[in-house]
């Protein structure tokens, strides 16, 4: 064992995709065998499963490219599609779909057989998502117990390799012990900067900057690939005046937005993403910090 274990629920079940779904790069279906087993999942709202027993994981420390993300205005958007669908994809394959046939939009056409596996979370999010670190095949424990979560057991996790392989961005949260959170930083770290840089980084833009000339500069299929979070909220202020894609107001909307976080070794609680972006000539943007630099608060 090394580094600082953590506690976490072990749930034994299997990953299954049904047809018309649209699966992503961070979040996957799960069954666990015994569906009452998500009454054991802590957190402010209960997970309430499908009739067939499944709900959506959201795996621990890794942000996709999105897919489709509708946020609180305008339309459906993704960012650079090649990207998110190689995340999506490369997530199916690691736990052992073989026959997934999708749409060009990403919709599941075909259902393949579900494949065993586990999770261990440590609770669900406040959106009743589960959140979780995804494994593959025989879990390391019985299930509906806590164990012990070290490097070792987190580098064996689809959290792990889709970083490691550069297909996610890391995004932490303060619930997530340091020592594993270095984990995953180390693992993005080592995809930044190999010869080439693999999937994202080889073109990813967060910190030196994207000229915006509308939504189009972040979803066309050469758009700019940027942390899905700046995607996020870029997203959401452009639909607001989408005639319009100024960034002079984006400061205050980012700072209405009220995210928390704060930037080690510091523990000082800041608030407002705007203390973590730059805007250059009015139409540039930028986080002046690495992805894995920002701890975020959990709600």
């Amino acid at each position: 064992m090394t580094g600082v274990a953590m506690p976490m629920l072990l749930i034994k079940g299997s990953f299954k995709v049904s047809e018309k779904a649209r699966p992503d790069g961070d979040t996957v279906p799960f069954i666990p065998d015994n569906v009452a087993d998500w009454k054991l999942v802590p957190g402010c709202k209960p997970i309430l499963p499908a009739v067939d027993g499944h709900a959506n994981v959201r795996l621990e420390g890794i942000d996709a490219l999105e897919t489709h993300f509708e946020g609180n205005y305008g339309q459906e958007q993704h960012q650079p599609v090649d990207l998110a669908h190689q995340a999506a994809d490369e997530l199916l394959k690691w736990l052992g779909f073989t026959s997934v046939v999708r749409k060009a939009d990403g919709t599941v056409t075909l259902t393949p057989a579900g494949v065993p596996g586990f999770i261990l979370t440590r609770g669900a999010d406040i959106h009743g998502r589960c959140v979780a670190l995804v494994g593959r095949g025989t879990p390391p424990g019985c299930t509906g117990y806590e164990i012990n979560v070290d490097d070792d057991l987190l580098k064996k996790t689809a959290n792990y390799y889709l970083l490691s392989v550069g297909l996610v961005y890391p995004t932490f949260y303060t619930g997530f012990p340091v020592s594993l959170r270095n984990v995953l930083a180390t693992a993005a770290k080592q995809a930044r900067e190999s010869t080439p840089p693999l999937g994202v980084w080889a073109k990813d833009v967060t910190q030196s900057g994207v000229k915006i000339a509308g939504m189009a500069s972040l979803t066309a299929d050469d758009g700019a690939v940027i942390l899905p979070k700046l995607f996020r909220r870029l997203k959401e202020y452009l639909d607001l005046n989408p005639t319009d894609s100024s960034l002079a107001c984006l400061p205050s909307y980012l700072g209405g937005g009220a995210d928390r976080f704060h930037m080690p070794p510091t523990s000082k609680e800041i608030v407002g993403l705007q203390h973590a972006v730059e805007i250059t000539n009015g139409s540039t943007v930028r986080m002046t910090h690495r992805p894995e630099e920002i701890i975020f608060v959990e709600k």
